[in-house]
């Protein structure tokens, strides 16, 4: 008889690896299809970013009011957390957190779509949400592949938000976007709950991230390693911690980070107390996740002013 596989090596929450070669993810989070949300209006589509790399993402757009004179509404670019290696924009965890997000703010929305590891070894991540973004990019003119992007948001307005693994991968864009001068102004990153590597990465990391002792890979870890800091491409963060989160420290760290570097913007700072890692997505209806909503819509409103 065959012997059984054998674990090769297991990471609690995430997944274990068995020597055949297979993976077990923990933690599955059912897929939606696009909809239409009975409650807010709120639609969402699936747009494919690029078909070679099987880069998918969706958008959320907030009921429009027809006999409303046309505007143009800001755009959230939102990366979804699971330590680069669970996670989807298109599971219920993601439409939990945007689609009141898109309806009270209002905004559009699209969740960046990226592979995941260990299937795909970091850095595979920060270049599949760098694809997304100058795809989103190639909307600035007002002629880019999707009418809903060219026809509702103003590209001029344009804010980033992820959180845990997510908030480290929307650094990454804030950074990459001011290297590269992009075109769409960002007015502002939000990071929840941030993941950033200690000055040595952790189990996990090393694993998903096979090169990451490498000095170009560090930089995307810890942003204490990366010379582009000053270069972000933005000039207000606000960063998210939770009390309890063993996080808690690297998102104080972060703070510290920015004021402490030549970037020369603001940052601003809220605790969440008594509560743990991404408790809002976990507990959407919670007083305290509501509350967490309100700040990040606070936020997006004032930096519109």
């Amino acid at each position: 008889m065959a012997s059984s596989p054998k674990i090769l090596h297991e990471f609690p929450f995430f997944f274990r690896v068995f020597d055949d070669g297979r993976i077990e993810r923990f933690f599955q989070t059912p897929r939606l299809p696009p909809s239409t949300d009975p409650a807010t209006g709120v639609q969402s589509k699936d747009v494919v970013i690029s078909p070679d790399l099987e880069v998918n993402s969706r958008i959320f757009l907030p009921k429009i009011d027809p006999t409303d004179p046309p505007k143009k509404l800001p755009l959230i670019i939102y990366v979804h957390g699971g330590g680069f290696c669970i996670g989807s924009p298109i599971n219920v965890v993601t439409h939990g957190f945007l689609t009141p997000l898109v309806s009270q703010t209002p905004a559009v929305a699209i969740a960046v779509g990226y592979r995941l590891a260990p299937e795909h070894p970091l850095p595979t991540a920060y270049d599949d949400c760098w694809a997304v973004f100058q795809w989103i990019e190639s909307h600035a003119a007002g002629s880019g592949p999707d009418p809903w992007i060219n026809e509702h948001v103003d590209t001029t307005r344009v804010f980033l938000v992820g959180e845990s693994a997510g908030a480290n991968l929307a650094h990454y864009l804030a950074v990459r976007a001011g290297v590269n001068k992009t075109r769409l102004g960002i007015r502002g990153l939000i990071a929840i709950h941030p993941y950033f590597a200690h000055k040595e990465p952790d189990k996990l990391i090393k694993y998903l991230y096979p090169s990451s002792s490498a000095s170009d890979d560090e930089a995307k870890l810890n942003p204490r390693s990366d010379p582009d800091l000053e270069k972000m491409g933005c000039s207000d963060v606000l960063v998210v911690v939770a009390e309890k989160d063993f996080l808690r420290p690297r998102g104080v760290e972060y703070v510290e980070t920015l004021k402490k570097s030549k970037w020369g913007g603001k940052v601003e700072f809220i605790e969440n107390e008594g509560e743990d890692h991404c408790f809002h997505l976990f507990n959407p209806s919670s007083e305290k996740a509501k509350g967490l909503f309100q700040d990040v819509i606070s936020y997006v409103n004032q930096k519109l002013v």
